[in-house]
């Protein structure tokens, strides 16, 4: 069968697992979401935040220190994790702290870990 599609321009051989396979991707706007998401893990100082606080509740003071950075940078970091559900925080008095909560993104983070180390 030739594809209908004139940017294809090719035939296709296999029609029923084609059409079954188109019938089960998830929509574009989901994909666009779920590539977001893995976007914000895709960043060399956000991963090594989230291994900072993975487990241990940490000031952003103390998370800057510990990475070089400035609290402002944190800060900014604090407010995309938190977008993401990523992160829990607890104040006490004047001061924030915060938790890598996201069990899913924490193993993530290890399996991927454990990948790299593969290659």
């Amino acid at each position: 069968m030739k594809c209908s599609d004139k940017t294809c321009n090719c035939y296709i051989f296999h029609e029923e697992t084609l059409n079954k396979v188109k019938s089960t991707l998830i929509e574009d706007d989901k994909i666009m979401e779920i590539s977001n998401y893995l976007k914000v893990l895709a960043d060399f100082t956000r991963i090594k935040i989230l291994e900072a606080i993975k487990d241990e509740y940490l000031c952003v003071r103390d998370i800057g220190h510990l990475l070089g950075l400035t609290k402002s940078a944190i800060s900014h970091q604090m407010k995309t994790f938190k977008k993401y559900k990523m992160v829990e925080s607890k104040k006490e008095g004047k001061m924030v702290y915060y938790k890598l909560s996201n069990k899913i993104v924490s193993d993530f983070i290890d399996n991927v870990s454990k990948e790299v180390e593969l290659i």
